[in-house]
This record gives C-alpha cells, structure tokens and sequence, in this order.
C-alpha cells in the first residue's frame, strides 16, 4: 500500500512537470484615424463588432457629430491632432510657441467632445521637438488624458516624453493600410496577430477605407478563436504599464529617451 501511495505520488508530480504551460495572452487594439470626413463611412467604423477607437480629426465638417456617435455606440474616442507636416488651423507646427500650441490643442478638444485622449495626424517634424512634447505630455497628464505615439517618424520623441513622466502611453506597431489592398491589409493584420502572440500585444492603426474595413468586418469576428483578446486602447495602456515594445527602444525604455 505504501508502495503505490509512492508511485502514485511520482506519477502526479511527473504530471505536474510535463503539464502544457499556460499559453501567453496575446492582446490586440485596433485605432482607426481620420473620422470625421464622411458619416456614412465613420458609421461603418463604429458598427465594428468591438472596442475599435476613433480617431477623429478636428479639421472636419463632422468631426463634433462622429464623437457624440462614437461616445453613444461606447466607443474610446481621441482627438486626431494634426502636427508639421500637416497644415490647418489646429495644426502643430516647430516654430509655434507653445501658448500657441495650447490655445490650438484647446480649440481642437472643443470640436471633438468626449475624447480619452489624443493621437498625432501625420507630425514627423513636430514629435520629434522634445520641448513641445514635454510641455503636450504635462498637459495631457493634468487634463488626466492618455497619448497614443503613431510613430509617423523614428525620430520621435513623444512617447519618450510620456514616459518620463509616467503619462499614460502607449505606441503603434501596426499600419494597417499603408497599401489599400485587401491582400496586403489582411497581411499586415496577421502580423500584427503574430507580434501580439510573440510579445503579448499590438496596437494597430488603420483608415475608413472600404478595403480596411472590409478586411476588419470580417476577420476581427475570429480574433477570439484565434486565442487573440480585442481590447480597448485604454485597457491596452494598462497590459502594457507604459513599457517600450522591442521595436521602439530597449529594456521597456524608449528610443530618444535618457530616462535614467
């Protein structure tokens, strides 16, 4: 009888040893930009079977409406801000000061209601001006809002700056429709699938376009027999705890950054 207690017992911890690990959560966020543009085509955004984020340009003729949908339909809304190289009215441009800055940035929440936070249109110059995204981080933290870094440019600094302060942040992976085919945007959509399941998440950016959306209509369904979770960019901002991805710095620090 002791003897077969032994083996039993050797037998369990084998078992216990040889178990299957637990497979790693791979988690995926989906931003879509430029809203505000054509309302049918924005509504098509926010009928997408999950927490997709819009990103809604405040230098559009609906750019109010499409927020006050997207805030009824429960989704995260964030301000699209337009940086150098964009133009406009709101936009951010290096030789700005920054009350200037600030009275743009003001004016452009005021058109889009309801955001959580913002993400910059286009801005390779202007995310790589250390003094203005430090002063756009600190803002954003007493506004109590998060950034989302496009990395439009490897020489941003923006996300770096967030960090330095511990601003709620977090940075693109994925573009999803540099190339507006549905071959090369399902592409891209897996690997942003493989990225998430190697390094635990991906964030990923895409546009209205019918291609995208196309492609988002019907694969995001079978994100979730795939083993992929679809979360909300504020959820994401917390799986990541303001980390660096391997692909924007090192040791969860960014590119561009001297925190110490």
């Amino acid at each position: 009888m002791r003897l077969q207690l032994v083996l039993g017992l050797l037998f369990c911890l084998t078992s216990v040893a040889h178990a299957a690990p637990e497979p790693q959560k791979a988690y995926i966020s989906v931003i879509i930009d430029d809203l505000g543009q054509n309302l049918p085509r924005d509504r098509r955004v926010l009928a997408l079977p999950g927490p997709v984020t819009a990103a809604i340009m405040p230098d559009t003729p609906h750019a109010t409406e499409i927020a006050r949908e997207a805030h009824r339909a429960g989704k995260i809304v964030i301000l699209h801000m337009p940086m150098d190289p964009a133009t406009g009215p709101f936009a951010w441009h290096p030789h700005l000061p920054i009350d200037e800055l600030e009275k743009r940035l003001n004016a452009a929440l005021n058109v889009v209601p309801y955001t959580a936070g913002i993400n910059n249109h286009m801005g390779s110059r202007m995310t790589a001006q250390p003094a203005a995204m430090a002063w756009l981080m600190a803002d954003l933290q007493r506004r109590q809002k998060i950034f989302v870094d496009s990395r439009t440019s490897a020489q941003t600094v923006a996300a770096a700056e967030a960090q330095k302060i511990g601003l709620a942040s977090v940075s693109r992976d994925v573009f999803l429709d540099d190339e507006r085919t549905e071959e090369a945007i399902l592409t891209q959509l897996q690997t942003a699938i493989s990225l998430a399941r190697r390094q635990g998440s991906a964030v990923m950016i895409g546009h209205p376009y019918p291609q995208t959306l196309a492609v988002l209509e019907r694969e995001l369904p079978k994100l979730k027999a795939q083993g992929i979770d679809w979360i909300d960019i504020k959820m994401m901002v917390s799986v990541r705890g303001n980390r660096a991805m391997a692909a924007h710095g090192k040791n969860g620090r960014y590119a561009n950054s001297n925190v110490n």
